[in-house]
């Protein structure tokens, strides 16, 4: 029971579901860096939840779901801390371009 409570008290994920694209958009750009690891896991573990093949299968009552929440419970702190930095990283990258300034324009008549 405390590995459900521990999956799903990360209520923050759903609203940064926008920002895991922008994260993964900006990173198979170039323009972000991070480890591999950081997305592979979090990635295998959606996987794994998904499946329907599991170590311990669903239709067992009870038991049947830890598994799923075991996973969830690892992979989802891992992949909220990479949205928490790519945040700072994005909000860093807004203030040296803050958008009212012109880096370059052509004036058409």
């Amino acid at each position: 029971m405390k590995l459900a409570q521990e999956a799903l008290k990360h209520k923050g994920l759903l609203q940064k579901i926008p920002a895991v694209y922008r994260m993964i958009k900006a990173w198979r750009s170039g323009k972000y860096n991070m480890k591999i690891t950081d997305i592979l896991f979090p990635a295998l573990a959606l996987v794994y939840v998904i499946s329907p093949i599991d170590i311990i299968p669903d239709f067992v009552p009870f038991v049947g779901a830890l598994d799923d929440l075991a996973i969830l419970a690892f992979a989802i702190p891992m992949l909220l801390k990479e949205v928490d930095k790519y945040l700072i990283w994005e909000f860093q990258q807004k203030d040296k371009n803050p958008q009212g300034q012109i880096v370059d324009a052509e004036i058409l008549e």
